[in-house]
């Protein structure tokens, strides 16, 4: 079965660096608290905020070895007064998990986004 898995983290500053290791610590700690191989990833699209422009999300997964996983990478809605800096992500993953038995990770800032998760 394919479930989706939500995540979203924050970051400070718009460089690549801090894109990198918050995608990274985004997407390790989904697959830790779900319990999911890297071959368990059908597909992968990310979301930014679009005051983050120096670099893609997708890149840091590729440097995590999701080299055969499709990822997309897209802008946010620019709702006035929504969270900046902002990284989101959407995994669809094979799972034999309930939906209700998936864990959605909102890290940093994000947490704001579903109090009812954090």
């Amino acid at each position: 079965m394919v479930r989706g898995v939500r995540g979203a983290i924050t970051i400070t500053e718009d460089t690549p660096e801090e894109i990198i290791q918050a995608t990274q610590e985004m997407l390790t700690a989904l697959m830790q608290k779900n319990n999911f191989a890297l071959e368990d990833v059908v597909s992968a699209i990310f979301t930014v905020t679009p005051d983050i422009t120096s670099a893609f999300p997708a890149r840091s997964a590729r440097m995590m070895g999701w080299n055969q996983v499709p990822l997309m990478c897209s802008q946010e809605i620019p709702v006035p007064g929504s969270l900046p800096r902002c990284i989101r992500v959407l995994l669809h993953v094979n799972t034999d998990k309930s939906q209700s038995e998936i864990n959605h990770v909102y890290l940093r800032e994000a947490a704001s986004l579903r109090t009812d998760l954090t």
